[in-house]
């Protein structure tokens, strides 16, 4: 093992272990804390993508995301806003989905900062939903983490071994097909184990944690996309061996309201 997978590896377990200790033990308001700093940190490294020439310039837009959040949350108060705020997550990450695919070259610090607000304020919706609307809502909100982490696993791994056809090569030239198969195949054992866990039937729960995680990918994508256009390579230094806070929930951004948005559509969120 070179000493970046294991500084990886060690740098992952310390975080899991810090997450799970405030969702499952702390009160809910602790991680609600957690997700909005994260997400706020998130928009911070964010901001770099924008081009923006300047802390205040960045901060007004970190302070304009954190606007959005509470008024987000007061729309999706009835199940009727909630299904309007997550279909158009969803709506987004089909658009960015033809971006990727048909237009990665054509970016702007305009197209950036709407990306940002579309990513990261929905993503932070269904997390605190799953945590503060579902009954056994820690466990829900921790099970749509570790299906999206068990993906990303599997394309790590699958991806080194086996890698050979290009994902995406204009914007993540390191992903690949397999790689993509293997992080789906690893995270149909997480929605295979999830349907049982919780009661929902494995023929509708299964197909929404694969469109799911598809999703991730998108994210993910969506943030290469961004990070090339801005030329970094990471979006920060904060977890060593990971990166900064948007190379840890970009495949979350992409994730977390397709699923959220799929349980109200099956009734298990309501």
């Amino acid at each position: 093992m070179n000493e970046g997978l294991r500084k990886r590896i060690i740098t992952a377990i310390v975080l899991a272990a810090i997450l799970l200790a405030i969702v499952l033990f702390l009160p809910p308001i602790a991680t609600l804390v957690l997700l909005t700093v994260l997400v706020l940190a998130g928009a911070w490294e964010w901001s770099a993508f924008l081009r923006a020439p300047g802390f205040i310039t960045r901060s007004l837009y970190v302070a304009f995301l954190a606007m959005m959040m509470p008024i987000v949350w007061r729309v999706t108060e009835t199940p009727e806003g909630r299904e309007i705020v997550l279909a158009v997550a969803v709506l987004w990450w089909l658009v960015a989905l033809a971006w990727i695919a048909f237009a990665p070259q054509r970016v702007s610090p305009w197209s950036a900062a709407l990306a940002g607000l579309l990513a990261l304020v929905p993503a932070w919706l269904a997390l605190v939903r799953l945590r503060f609307d579902l009954p056994r809502g820690a466990e829900w909100m921790i099970f749509a983490l570790l299906l999206v982490f068990a993906a990303d696993i599997g394309a790590f791994f699958a991806g080194r071994r086996f890698g050979r056809l290009r994902l995406a090569p204009a914007v993540s030239p390191g992903k690949t097909w397999e790689g993509v198969l293997g992080g789906a195949a690893a995270s149909a054992l997480v929605g295979i184990a999830g349907s049982e866990w919780f009661g929902v039937p494995l023929y509708t729960f299964l197909p929404l944690c694969l469109a799911a995680v598809a999703f991730s990918v998108v994210g993910d994508l969506t943030e290469s996309l961004l990070k090339r256009f801005a030329g970094v390579k990471d979006s920060g230094t904060l977890f060593p061996g990971h990166g900064g806070v948007m190379d840890r929930i970009d495949s979350v951004t992409g994730a977390a309201p397709v699923l959220l948005f799929g349980l109200t559509v099956l009734g298990v969120a309501a």
